[in-house]
């Protein structure tokens, strides 16, 4: 829940440097000087794929919030039972096995969400964040997949 907060006063924060860099950007590009005008661009092209970044991310993370909701309701949530160092991190043979036991169960049902799902948490376990994010976003279209069959 607390990541959550940062993400959305961050958000905030963004929106106001936007509105900020917005105003700084029109008094460059009015001066109609070449070079300031192209400067007063650059400051509204590079915030708006910075808000562009942020908002991807957001959705992602409300996706994944909505994924593990619908997971905890049919008691399918991976249990969070891995031994863990001193310094909290998942020790690595145990998050080998856990791995090696999720890609199993994918691979004897690629179309379930919930498996994609238990998979990234596996890859995310193990240190993998690319990987990770990759199987969530499977689990994420599967599960939209899966939605729009049931409506």
């Amino acid at each position: 829940m607390k990541a959550r907060v940062v993400a959305w006063v961050l958000a905030a924060l963004c929106g106001f440097y936007l509105l900020f860099i917005a105003q700084r950007s029109w008094v460059l590009m009015s001066s109609g000087e070449p070079v300031a005008v192209v400067l007063g661009l650059a400051l509204v092209v590079l915030p708006v794929i910075g808000v562009w970044v942020v908002w991807r991310e957001l959705q992602f993370g409300s996706r994944t919030a909505e994924l593990g909701k619908a997971l905890a309701d049919v008691g399918g949530l991976p249990e969070d039972d891995l031994p863990r160092r001193p310094s909290g991190r998942v020790e690595r043979s145990a998050a080998d096995a856990r791995f090696a036991e999720r890609r199993t169960e994918v691979e004897a049902a690629p179309d379930d969400w919930g498996a994609w799902f238990r998979l990234a948490v596996a890859y995310d376990d193990a240190g993998d964040r690319r990987r990770a994010r990759s199987a969530m976003r499977t689990a994420i279209e599967r599960f939209e997949s899966s939605k729009a069959d049931r409506s």
